[in-house]
């Protein structure tokens, strides 16, 4: 790492040093190596960008029929141009002042006064001053760093000579040609000067897609170094030791016990899944799967079978859930199922009284308990287990990186560590599981439970709500319930949705012989749980709610979902929350009510939920709108590792480098260790959670 830049404005944008500055990338590029004249840019309309000069002779600022700086130039050819500006400052009117030579970049268009460009690109300069030899880049930037600061430091840092030296290559050609047959592959500092300072010759279209040569070679070094990370974090796994259980229930043990109570059958893919986990379960190294499964696809029953196993081996257990409400439903379901068989369940969340939460601890650390259900209050201090040999952490997308290292660190003893299983009802795109799950074994539960039938997905526009509430009555008739979910909880000045409170009061208005409740995340934890007690005992027929009900709650009896602004909701939040309805053998329905204005993106959501509950191809879609930060939960690690590759279109990229990774580590590991160290430093240790 080279010395750090004493430019403070570039602190805000994270490049405190020169190789910071020379891998922020460019996001676009202009072309400001042509000058066309003014009649040429005229002559060809159609949304081309071109570049002209010429000295101003009118400025004026107008305020018709709004406030806006109107600017006149005429060049040496005695063509004019107006140039138009909406927003401007001061310092702007300074720059453009009368008989100023200007050189200006845009889009010409037919304006009211004649030939136009709006808010152009301008250069104050001499009438033959050169024009640049290469592309102009633009940066990526925030407010009070200008595109003229971050240039002239990444053009500075490229130059620097301590740059060269930390960017020498050390990767063994041999084994990139062998990677990568055919494929001309720059160096790392050939390829960083081609993609700062790319020159007239260069494939621009190739740059700008980034498929070109330089870029392949910086996509392959940050995925390199991601990959050898997750490489090397699973072979220290595999040199753990762990509780090792039998490949096959106890005889006699709980687990026996409870798949005999069982009153129904474990469906083929559970059973599959099963499988694997009690395999996982008898090794000698700590499991780390990852159980994929659609929202009712029985998720739950694998983690309570696993539980018991690690129980008859005498472990505890722990199950990690993101929110209160989830939390406590999986504790009233199992606790249903397995205090009859003796297991002690103990329960450990933010809101439990200080007695309570101590009692908790205590049985929690004697070992009393047996299975320990909690939020994240698991992970907070003063928790200690007496023997915990396996965890489940549900919704895992939900913690950030941080905390799910948190949970790990915690229950890893010196010399044993903890089997983990990470569930989630949100599938992973199979490009995520290649990258940033590499280390994980995944498991999918491809089946519902017989009897479970499709849930029909309807779109309603939001004026035809009455005749939805109309609707409600002939459900409430065949004694169903209802779920009727809305983005805000009261009114907010910027976004004039309908919201729960709202709602609520108008639903009672409008069905006064209906028991209508209301749960929400500023209700206090008490609160809300005898809410959801009432609902899920069907006290209550219609809950109106905000997304605190998106995972965990399980009331088969309800069968219509009706979602409030639905196009205010991305395609995982819809899908969790559509899959709240449809866990009974009743036919059920969700309707998506959307407002008037829909933007292309949230009429392709809707219609994709409309179309398709294949969570998987869901979630690829979700990926390509979102990328893969926030559906990581990596946002909360402040990183999502993969900058410069695009997942969805790069995939053989990221086949080939998994290969590359395992030859490097296992013929050049200290070779391996310089690259890491360079790319990824003390992030290094997130990609292990």
């Amino acid at each position: 790492m080279t010395g750090k830049s004493n430019s403070s404005p570039l602190d805000k944008l994270g490049l405190r040093s020169s190789l910071d500055c020379a891998l922020h990338m460019p996001i676009r590029y202009e072309d400001e190596t042509k000058l066309s004249t003014i009649a040429e840019a005229i002559g060809s309309f159609g949304g081309l960008t071109y570049q002209v000069q010429g000295y101003v002779i009118r400025q004026e600022v107008m305020f018709r029929p709004r406030r806006q700086l109107l600017v006149q130039i005429r060049d040496d050819d005695g063509q004019e141009l107006f140039l138009r500006w909406l927003n401007f400052y001061p310092s702007q009117q300074k720059q453009m002042s009368m008989g100023t030579h200007l050189r200006v970049r845009g889009e010409v268009r037919d304006g009211y006064y004649g030939p136009e460009m709006v808010h152009p690109v301008v250069k104050a300069v001499t009438p033959d001053a050169p024009l640049p030899s290469t592309l102009t880049p633009t940066y990526s930037t925030v407010a009070g760093v200008s595109q003229t600061v971050i240039r002239k430091a990444i053009a500075k840092a490229i130059q620097d000579p301590d740059l060269q030296t930390s960017l020498k290559e050390f990767l063994p050609n041999e084994l990139i040609a062998k990677t990568f047959p055919g494929l001309s592959i720059p160096t790392l500092i050939s390829a960083l000067h081609t993609l700062h300072q790319p020159s007239k010759s260069d494939d621009l279209e190739s740059i700008q897609n980034r498929t070109h040569p330089a870029w392949r070679r910086v996509q392959l070094e940050e995925l390199l170094a991601q990959q050898i990370s997750l490489q090397q974090a699973r072979q220290k796994r595999l040199k753990r030791q762990a509780v090792s259980m039998s490949s096959v229930p106890l005889e006699g043990g709980v687990l026996s016990q409870f798949i005999k109570s069982l009153p129904f059958d474990l469906t083929e893919a559970q059973k599959k899944v099963w499988q694997e986990i009690i395999q996982d379960l008898s090794r000698a190294y700590p499991m780390n799967r990852l159980l994929q499964g659609d929202v009712g696809s029985g998720k739950t029953v694998i983690a309570a079978l696993a539980a018991l196993h690690a129980i008859d081996h005498g472990c505890q257990a722990a199950i990690m859930a993101p929110t209160e409400i989830l939390a406590e439903q999986h504790y009233r379901k199992l606790k249903l199922w397995l205090e009859p068989l003796g297991v002690k369940i103990a329960w450990l969340t933010g809101s439990l009284k200080v007695k309570e939460k101590r009692e908790a601890q205590e049985q929690i650390a004697s070992g009393s308990a047996h299975l320990v259900i909690g939020t994240h209050a698991l992970i907070q201090e003063g928790v200690e287990f007496a023997k915990l040999g396996f965890a489940v952490i549900d919704e895992q997308h939900r913690f950030g990186v941080k905390q799910r290292l948190q949970l790990q660190q915690k229950i890893d003893d010196v010399e044993v560590h903890c089997h983990q299983l990470m569930m989630s009802a949100t599938p992973i795109p199979r490009t995520l599981a290649m990258t940033f799950y590499a280390d994980l074994e995944v498991s999918v539960i491809d089946e519902l439970p017989p009897g479970r039938r499709p849930i029909v997905t309807k779109l309603v526009k939001n004026e035809r709500r009455q005749e939805v509430v109309g609707g409600l009555l002939a459900e409430l008739a065949k004694g169903r319930q209802v779920y009727w979910v809305c983005p805000l909880i009261e009114e907010s000045d910027t976004l004039q949705l309908k919201t729960a409170v709202e709602t609520h009061e108008a639903l009672v208005r409008a069905l006064p012989n209906v028991k209508i409740g209301l749960v929400h995340g500023r209700l206090k934890s008490q609160e809300k749980n005898s809410v959801m007690q009432s609902f899920v005992s069907g006290d209550i027929q219609i809950l109106v709610a905000t997304t605190v009900i998106e995972v965990g709650v399980d009331v088969p009896n309800a069968s219509l979902m009706v979602i409030e602004h639905a196009e205010r909701f991305g395609y995982a939040q819809l899908h969790q929350l559509r899959g709240r309805v449809g866990r009974g053998s009743a036919e059920s329905v969700c309707i998506l009510l959307y407002g008037q204005e829909l933007s292309l993106a949230a009429k392709e959501r809707l219609q994709t939920l409309k179309e398709t509950q294949d969570g998987f191809l869901i979630a690829e879609r979700d990926l390509a709108l979102r990328g893969p930060g926030e559906l990581l939960g990596s946002k909360q690690s402040g990183d999502a590792m993969l900058r410069f590759i695009d997942l969805q279109k790069e995939q053989w990229l990221i086949e080939k480098t998994q290969q590359l990774s395992v030859a490097l580590l296992s013929n050049y590991p200290e070779i391996a260790e310089q690259h890491l160290s360079r790319w990824l430093g003390s992030r290094a240790e997130y990609l292990k959670a």
